[in-house]
């Protein structure tokens, strides 16, 4: 990139590059804010020969998508081949020069309208006064033009003003025209170089999205692909299957297919534009499947279940290779790997870089039919589950042991018909869905600890109705037995929540006897899932390992 220097550019060589469609304001700058008051002290200080800052462009001959109407005005597309200036600084003060020189009428996101035709140049003003104004009520109105007029108005317009004034017309359009305007211009620079120096000169500091950039840079209107449009288009299908992804893990998705694994911020910046959009349809199709098998295989019906949602990109890396429902060991690999990292913490941090070596060392494995290596273990022991169970719905941890407690597909006490999970009812730890098995007012009656009475094995998935109406405070023994006379296969549907009707203690209300039978059937459920492998730690021997839960 060569050295940017500023250089002089006369008012009305600006007004003809935003009109014959080089000079462009791109996706990423922010909405156009600036009222006509901040308009007019603009104008005011060209037409007093003040400076007014510089403007900072990015001249490049890559489309990207950008808002070509500055101000609202229908302008002209680049010339085919022709480079473009992108704003990168000043996009208010152009956006507001320009809306009032040509007169337009802007309107703002809340749907309310701004006419910059009515900003005014007060002929009498003094020195010290403003020039430019857009309350008027208390000036002659032979005293003021608008800034159109000054311009653009024709002999008969302007000789209907007061003869005193014709030379003070004649001396403010000269100066408007004649104003020379400090412009930088960036060349030959690659967008996250543009892009960066947008970051560090936005005033507001929030820097860009990796999201924000790629759809600026993958914008092709030859092939009609917006990145903005098609993600919203595979939101909307996502949502359909009550899944909300980020923008961000759905980039991350399409780079490891593309790349092997390579999701960082800087790899995805490192794609080809014609790459990316070659290859985004098979990294949809991609995403698609690994959401329909998270779903489906492990009954996560809700994203929000979901440990992390970095776990979407391994398992649309190996959808994008292996487009078919895996079975046999391919299928015990892949949901002993779900598992594992689910409950190891193992993408609480460094989560691009440990996909990454997920993807190479193990998905690779996986879809090659060989066993997966790891040198991390997991502990699903009752102990170990008891000593990390307190349950707060942000820990991937707790979200992997609401994800056992989905694939049982639970179902309700009172009709034995399946509990609708969604993500509306699971974002907090008091949400329609969760439900302690034995209440919390009960519990702390009887002198319980905070953490066993918060724990996971106290808790399950019910539907609203039975938590919040039915239910409520009730003990274990009172609200069991009424719906022993409403559902006659009551015991089949509490296997579902891993609980026994007799061997758990709850006609007698006794939580000892509940929580460690529930832990030793959440134990031996997660067993069933993994691969026991040498390196998995191993907890001591418990009394109550040899509980047979009734589900298998």
């Amino acid at each position: 990139m060569n050295q940017p220097q500023p250089q002089a550019v006369a008012f009305s060589t600006l007004l003809h590059h935003i009109e014959t469609g080089h000079v462009k304001i791109p996706q990423f700058q922010r909405e156009f804010v600036w009222q006509k008051a901040a308009s007019a002290k603009l104008l005011d200080s060209i037409l007093k020969g003040f400076p007014i800052g510089t403007f900072i462009v990015w001249e490049t001959k890559e489309t990207l998508r950008s808002v070509r109407n500055i101000g609202g005005a229908q302008l002209k597309p680049t010339p085919f081949g022709e480079s473009a200036q992108y704003v990168l600084d000043g996009q208010q003060r152009l956006t507001s020069l320009y809306a009032a020189v040509r007169a337009l009428k802007i309107r703002r996101a809340d749907g309310r309208e701004d006419d910059f035709s009515q900003i005014w140049v007060h002929l009498a003003a003094k020195n010290e006064d403003d020039v430019v104004v857009v309350d008027t009520a208390d000036f002659d109105p032979a005293h003021i033009i608008s800034l159109s007029d000054l311009l653009h108005g024709g002999l008969t317009k302007l000789a209907a003003y007061p003869t005193e004034f014709h030379g003070r017309i004649e001396e403010l359009k000269k100066r408007l025209e004649g104003y020379q305007f400090s412009l930088v211009v960036v060349k030959d620079a690659p967008i996250e170089v543009a892009t960066e120096i947008f970051t560090r000169i936005n005033v507001s500091g929030k820097p860009l999205s990796v999201f924000e950039i790629m759809v600026a840079k993958t914008y092709d209107e030859t092939q009609g692909f917006a990145l903005a449009q098609r993600f919203e288009a595979l939101d909307e299908k996502l949502r359909e299957r009550d899944y909300e992804i980020l923008p961000s893990t759905i980039l991350q998705a399409v780079a490891a297919i593309i790349t092997g694994g390579e999701c960082q911020k800087r790899d995805i910046l490192r794609i080809p534009k014609a790459v990316f959009i070659a290859k985004f349809d098979t990294a949809q199709d991609a995403i698609e499947l690994a959401v329909d098998y998270l779903r489906g295989a492990y009954g996560i019906r809700a994203s929000r279940l979901l440990p992390y949602h970095g776990l979407i990109v391994p398992f649309a890396y190996f959808f994008a290779h292996h487009a078919r429902t895996p079975t046999g060991v391919t299928q015990k690999r892949l949901r002993d790997f779900f598992w594992r990292v689910s409950l190891s913490g193992r993408y609480s941090s460094a989560m691009e870089n440990r996909v990454l070596q997920d993807i190479r060392e193990r998905i690779n494995k996986i879809l090659d039919g060989e066993a997966a290596p790891y040198d991390f273990g997991v502990d699903v022991s009752p102990q170990a589950l008891g000593n990390n169970g307190y349950f707060s719905v942000g820990r991937a941890y707790i979200k992997a042991m609401l994800c056992l407690l989905a694939q049982q597909k639970p179902r309700s006490f009172a009709s034995g018909d399946d509990v609708n999970i969604q993500n509306d009812w699971l974002k907090q730890a008091n949400s329609r869905n969760y439900h302690h098995f034995f209440p919390k007012s009960f519990l702390t009656k009887k002198g319980e600890e905070d953490f066993y009475i918060n724990h996971i094995a106290n808790i399950t998935i019910v539907d609203d109705y039975l938590n919040k109406r039915v239910i409520v405070t009730k003990s274990p023994a009172v609200y069991i037995r009424e719906f022993a006379g409403k559902n006659s296969d009551l015991e089949a549907t509490l296997a579902t929540h891993f609980v026994s009707l007799t061997q758990s203690g709850i006609a007698e209300n006794d939580y000892d006897t509940f929580y460690k039978a529930r832990l030793a059937a959440m134990s031996k459920a997660l067993k069933k899932q993994l691969i026991a492998l040498e390196i998995d730690r191993r907890g001591p021997t418990s009394t109550f390992d040899d509980y047979e839960p009734v589900t298998e």
